[in-house]
């Protein structure tokens, strides 16, 4: 605009010169992290927080320095998972993660509660915006990579972490049932209107190994990832097969035992990303 006083705060026009405000938060002054990866589905029930624990002890198996968000606030598996049932310390202005076994940051709501058994009964706004706070108030301890372990949907929280932290992109997790289409083609439509890359699919329960002729059987149907990726253009995808195991060692807090093989080739995406500059407050 040829009277353009180039200060849009006065200015109620849209215009190409509008200078963009970025939502990002900083994280804590002691803190950094280089790559952020969510971990997301349409609907619940579908092994998303499974799916986000065995690609965390991928990539710290591989040597990663490793962190898991727990955003589903209201629902939190994570710690219980990695048997993890102490809380997180902290003082004003500042939390420190706990930590697994074999050294994986982990902040949860379950690591903050005086028992873990206790329902946290709050309205949407304050549980997006406790996630946030994970983000900002937790002091992560040099971080290659975190993973966030999103709730189902595409609501509050899933819009506050991508407006709020810089993440690097998203897998999307479902089952092979025909609804799951659908859900797949929410969540994937809600990152790609958020800029969000995707990564990979991971499409649990997707057959049985049959215990005496070693045939895959598809209980669930037949697997729909091929379709899905080309349907999505998304670049690589996983099948996770039904197997007790999974449900033994996460469990009995020993996710860490866990075979990651099935998805090695959605993590070879997640090295690919993009870091996010080694992100720190300073």
């Amino acid at each position: 605009m040829a009277d353009c006083t180039h200060d849009c705060s006065s200015c109620s026009s849209n215009c190409n010169s509008r200078k963009k405000t970025s939502l990002i938060k900083p994280l804590h002054k002691k803190a950094r992290v280089k790559k952020v990866v969510a971990v997301a589905s349409g609907k619940g029930g579908v092994g998303k927080s499974l799916v986000c624990a065995l690609l965390a002890v991928r990539a710290n198996a591989l040597g990663y320095r490793t962190a898991v968000l727990d955003a589903d606030i209201t629902g939190p598996s994570i710690p219980k998972m990695f048997g993890v049932h102490e809380r997180a310390r902290g003082n004003e202005g500042q939390i420190f993660p706990v930590r697994s076994k074999s050294g994986i940051q982990l902040i949860s709501m379950n690591c903050l509660l005086e028992n873990e058994e206790d329902p946290v009964v709050w309205r949407g706004s304050l549980i997006a915006g406790a996630t946030v706070q994970f983000w900002t108030d937790v002091v992560w301890d040099d971080v290659d990579i975190m993973f966030i372990d999103m709730p189902p949907g595409t609501g509050d929280v899933p819009l506050s972490v991508f407006q709020s932290i810089p993440v690097s992109g998203i897998v999307v997790v479902a089952t092979p049932q025909d609804l799951v289409e659908m859900i797949v083609g929410k969540a994937v439509k809600m990152a790609r209107l958020m800029n969000v890359p995707i990564l990979g699919y991971a499409e649990n329960m997707s057959y049985l190994n049959c215990p005496d002729c070693g045939n895959k059987i598809e209980l669930f149907g037949k697997s729909k990832a091929d379709e899905i990726l080309k349907r999505y253009q998304i670049p690589a995808a996983a099948r996770i097969p039904v197997d007790p195991a999974f449900a033994s060692l996460a469990d009995g807090g020993k996710i860490e035992e866990a075979d990651t093989d099935a998805l090695k080739e959605v993590f070879e995406e997640i090295r690919r990303a993009k870091e996010i500059g080694a992100y720190s407050a300073e």
